[in-house]
């Protein structure tokens, strides 16, 4: 891996972008990589939770790398966006396992896309967010016109994409963009508390929870439907038994 570092410790998997020089810029090879790291985090047995960050204090990822794609006919455009979408972002998203974006900085562009892909997000109290893209020409391509309309609602997202501009950690936060707002020093601890009290409940339950709400964001599936069949399936869990006779025996669940 040229481009990230991966770290597992206490079930916490951190993949952290590490192109420092270019403020952590997703290139195909980093986009590669991170897909690879997140199918790895979600197959590990030791991973309950994935935190993604940036290296430095400047940026979690300021972008995409724009030199490679400056001469893309509109055919290489489409197969850019389709390709990045199904190997990271929508990854990302109905991973399996809890993915927490730790926005250490810049997250402009694919990387609030990143950032929106994960499951939610903790942000430095530097952190700045924005979709860039119009100013070039463009638009975010990487889910960015989908998600950030679901997590800020349809008029301050098209204010934020049409303006092209950032917004700061305390706005993304009055938003609803990101969860919570911390300084530098305590944004992984943070992260690390959080997937701590994750740890304790049922990892089955976490990930058909994921698949329930997601499903209600997903165009002709009906949401309600999905939690009806994942509420149904946790009752053939082996995590089920555990949970529901601990609680009866006053005991704390083993899962």
């Amino acid at each position: 891996m040229n481009n990230i570092l991966v770290t597992t410790e206490d079930k916490i998997t951190t993949i952290t972008i590490n192109r420092p020089s270019k403020l952590n810029a997703l290139n195909k090879e980093t986009i590669a990589e991170l897909s690879e790291a997140i199918d790895s985090a979600e197959d590990d047995e030791n991973t309950r939770v994935i935190i993604l960050t940036g290296s430095g204090e400047k940026a979690f990822v300021a972008g995409a790398d724009i030199a490679e794609f400056a001469d893309f006919s509109p055919e290489q455009g489409k197969e850019l966006a389709a390709h990045g979408q199904e190997i990271l972002f929508n990854k990302v998203e109905n991973c399996s396992k809890p993915v927490i974006a730790a926005v250490n900085g810049f997250a402009l562009g694919g990387g609030l896309e990143l950032a929106m892909s994960a499951h939610f997000r903790i942000a430095s109290d530097n952190a700045r967010v924005g979709l860039p893209e119009v100013s070039l020409g463009v638009i975010p391509g990487y889910g960015g016109t989908q998600r950030l309309p679901q997590l800020v609602g349809k008029g301050r997202a098209m204010e934020m994409i049409m303006t092209a501009g950032m917004i700061d950690a305390a706005t993304a936060h009055s938003y609803g963009l990101v969860n919570h707002v911390v300084t530098q020093e305590e944004l992984i601890s943070t992260c690390e508390k959080i997937a701590g009290k994750i740890m304790r409940n049922s990892p089955v339950a976490i990930g058909a929870a994921i698949d329930a709400v997601n499903a209600g964001y997903i165009d002709g599936v009906d949401g309600y439907q999905a939690e009806i069949d994942c509420f149904g399936a946790s009752f053939g869990t082996d995590d089920f038994k555990e949970g529901t006779t601990a609680f009866l025996e006053k005991r704390k669940a083993e899962f």
